[in-house]
């Protein structure tokens, strides 16, 4: 992989956590457009480190790197939930910064149409759903 190469894979991984992250932000979310954009990113620069290491050194595993970004990410999730009495808030804005980091890392593959059709999903999910969630909600009162 040649510089254009990474700088076009993270370039494509900053613009799907901007398209999540811009929806995020849109309804006033915890996590919104700049969390978004850095997990996303983050989570390429980690795994393009790792094929940059792998194209110098066969004995390196690519998939040990994905999987540590998803334990940290799961630490910045872990940050946005809350509870207050029996309420929890910020499972839908952790799951989905969870999701943006699993594109950014589908980005740096170089896996390009993947990327948009996840990047779409995860919009269509926070903003398709959600009002039969909140139906479904309301429905219990």
């Amino acid at each position: 992989m040649d510089i254009k190469d990474f700088i076009i894979r993270l370039i494509v991984a900053l613009l799907a956590g901007l398209c999540i992250g811009f929806e995020r932000q849109w309804r006033h979310k915890s996590a919104g457009l700049k969390t978004n954009m850095l997990v996303s990113a983050g989570s390429a620069i980690f795994v393009l480190l790792s094929v940059r290491f792998s194209e110098l050194n066969t004995d390196v595993d690519v998939t040990r790197i994905v999987a540590q970004v998803v334990t940290g990410v799961g630490f910045l999730g872990a940050g946005v939930i809350f509870r207050e009495g029996t309420n929890v808030h910020g499972l839908t804005s952790a799951a989905t910064i969870w999701c943006s980091a699993a594109i950014g890392c589908v980005a740096a593959t170089g896996f390009y149409l993947e990327t948009f059709v996840c990047t779409l999903l995860v919009i269509i999910v926070n903003v398709v759903i959600n009002p039969i969630d909140n139906w479904l909600k309301d429905r219990k009162s």
